[in-house]
């Protein structure tokens, strides 16, 4: 009986062939992963609203209906009436945002104590947001004009001849700006207050300095960050004031601030790349003032906000 073996048959086989890598993967190590995603409907909506607009209004400011690409630019710095409204502008929204600031740093530092009645303060504090520019107009029309309720109690009191004219002037405007924008500044300021780590200053308590020093040497360098974005915010907001200089200013005078002229230029002129070059010297006017405030920033302090914890 013969027994047969067969042997093996030697065969060719190459190296496996590489698996397909998936496309999430190779995202995955470009250190993209799923939770990125989620910041698409942000990213969309800030291409929709703010790039779009923005590079489309800075391109047709080069296209003038005569001259060259900056004839309108050079057009309106020419014009002094025009040239004007930016001293006009900065001169109402630099010390309303800069008050705003300031007045919003005593009243949150109190509050970040607990005492009786502090919810009830916040909501008197915060509720200008909820009137809106148009209401806050009507209310200083109602309480500073000419027979309004401040006029008329200093006339009953004999302490003027004549009512004092704070409405449809400098004024009118300022007053609007700071009713408007303190509720912002408060917040953000108190919440920066918030993120300072209070043992700061009870480690300073228990070294004998007094409430001053706290305030001046730990308090306000570490507060300065949130002092310089707040400032930053609150002017950016009074800056491109427009319905209060319309309503409580006097838009063909004294409170004819950049944005009227560029509206003026689109909708009564209609000359829409020329309000789009004063739009973007709107812009840049900002930056300018917002690098500086950032600039400044750092001679106070370099580091970064305490936390708690």
């Amino acid at each position: 009986m013969s027994v047969t073996t067969s042997t093996p048959v030697a065969t060719s086989a190459g190296p496996p062939p590489p698996a397909r890598v998936h496309w999430q993967h190779r995202l995955a190590e470009r250190g993209v992963d799923r939770q990125l995603w989620l910041l698409t409907p942000a990213l969309l909506f800030v291409v929709l609203l703010f790039l779009y607009p923005f590079f489309y209004g800075l391109g047709l400011s080069f296209q003038p209906t005569e001259g060259g690409p900056f004839s309108d630019y050079a057009r309106f710095f020419s014009d002094a009436y025009q040239r004007g409204t930016i001293w006009t502008t900065l001169g109402l929204s630099l010390p309303a945002a800069l008050l705003n600031v300031l007045a919003s740093v005593p009243i949150a530092y109190r509050m970040r104590g607990r005492f009786r009645g502090k919810r009830l303060v916040t909501i008197l504090l915060v509720v200008p947001i909820t009137l809106g520019t148009v209401l806050t107009a009507q209310g200083l029309l109602n309480f500073l004009g000419p027979t309004g309720w401040f006029n008329r109690v200093l006339t009953a009191l004999h302490l003027t001849d004549e009512p004092i004219r704070l409405v449809h002037n400098y004024w009118g405007v300022f007053f609007s700006l700071i009713i408007t924008g303190f509720p912002f500044a408060f917040l953000l300021v108190l919440s920066y207050l918030s993120g300072i780590d209070p043992t700061l200053e009870r480690a300073a308590a228990t070294l004998g300095a007094g409430w001053w020093q706290r305030f001046r040497m730990i308090t306000l360098p570490l507060l300065m960050p949130g002092l310089a974005t707040t400032f930053c915010l609150t002017f950016v907001l009074a800056f491109s004031v427009f319905p209060s200089a319309v309503l409580v200013g006097n838009p063909a005078g004294e409170t004819r601030v950049i944005s009227i002229a560029a509206y003026q230029a689109a909708y009564e002129q209609y000359d829409y790349p020329y309000a789009s070059a004063i739009a973007m010297i709107m812009g840049l006017i900002e930056l300018v003032v917002i690098s500086v405030v950032l600039f400044a920033r750092t001679r106070f302090y370099t580091g970064s906000t305490g936390g708690k914890g």
